[in-house]
């Protein structure tokens, strides 16, 4: 058993993704105590073993290990800095793992703000939706030093199956920006593309298997495709319920676009796909799944 899987762990942030982390921690055997803004949430993972806090700065008190997952830099930024946060009682020496999708610049910033504090937050954001949390195999992709990668590891290998040492703090937010905007450019191009060939009068389930057999072929459309009645577990066979938000998405191609802005790059499909899912999230599509994208253009208008 290795040093880290005998100290108590904090997780923060009990939503779709976060819930099953935390599940698996204690699934692990590690001593998890939760904080969430929802009784209901922590009341599940108390059902599951966890043992429940009050507030962001309790956790910090009792714990040596600490798991973030919340859904924007702002809450980030309260979570941590403010008046009953992390910061204000975490202990010298604490790990932080923040495994919220933010911009890298705000990941730096509570880093340096960590530190004061002689604790080491490293920024963590994973792939593989909500099936992967419930299963453990997402992926981490981890910035921090070396050093405190290694520590960390045995941590993150509870709830994921690639952990990927990215480099320094804020990489890991650079690499999830540029996975989800290939992966909001992708699914807007697949339900774009399904759309067009349902209307067209083919077969959705047919359609779909040409697609995973050549060119077209991508993990959108294999093992997330938008369409409902294709794969029976995809959340677009539940009603696009129980996955990653388009509001969600939408935040993330934000991200994108800003970090393009701020160093004078240029995104040409990625700003479409933001307009695109601003467009959902206006039409009142926000907290359902972003493959929901389908659904999106099966009820637009014809232009003809």
């Amino acid at each position: 058993m290795s040093t880290t899987s005998k100290k108590t762990i904090g997780f923060i942030g009990l939503g779709n993704m976060g819930a099953h982390q935390a599940s698996n921690l204690i699934k692990n055997g590690h001593k998890v105590i939760v904080y969430d803004t929802s009784s209901e949430r922590m009341n599940l993972l108390l059902q599951k073993g966890a043992e429940l806090a009050s507030t962001p700065s309790e956790i910090a008190k009792r714990s040596e290990i600490i798991v973030t997952m919340l859904p924007a830099s702002a809450h980030v930024k309260n979570v941590y800095l403010g008046q009953d946060g992390i910061l204000s009682s975490v202990k010298p020496g604490t790990l932080l793992l923040d495994s919220s999708t933010i911009d890298p610049q705000t990941a730096r910033e509570v880093a340096d703000q960590a530190a004061k504090h002689q604790a080491t937050l490293l920024d963590c954001p994973v792939s593989g939706g909500t099936g992967g949390a419930e299963a453990g195999t997402l992926t981490f992709m981890v910035g921090g030093k070396e050093k405190d990668f290694e520590l960390a590891k045995p941590i993150l290998s509870c709830m994921g199956k690639n952990i990927v040492h990215c480099g320094d703090v804020g990489t890991g937010q650079v690499a999830k920006v540029c996975n989800n905007l290939v992966l909001g450019i992708s699914m807007v191009g697949v339900s774009e593309a399904m759309n067009l060939g349902v209307k067209l009068g083919m077969d959705p389930k047919k359609l779909a298997g040409i697609f995973n057999t050549s060119s077209a072929r991508c993990w959108t459309s294999e093992l997330y495709n938008p369409c409902p009645g294709v794969l029976e577990n995809s959340p677009a066979s539940r009603g696009y319920t129980g996955g990653f938000g388009s509001a969600l998405m939408n935040k993330d191609l934000g991200l994108a676009v800003d970090s393009a802005k701020a160093i004078g790059e240029n995104l040409y499909l990625g700003n479409v796909a933001h307009q695109f899912y601003t467009q959902m999230v206006n039409k009142g599509l926000g907290q359902k799944d972003f493959s929901a994208a389908y659904e999106f253009l099966q009820k637009t208008p014809s232009s003809k």
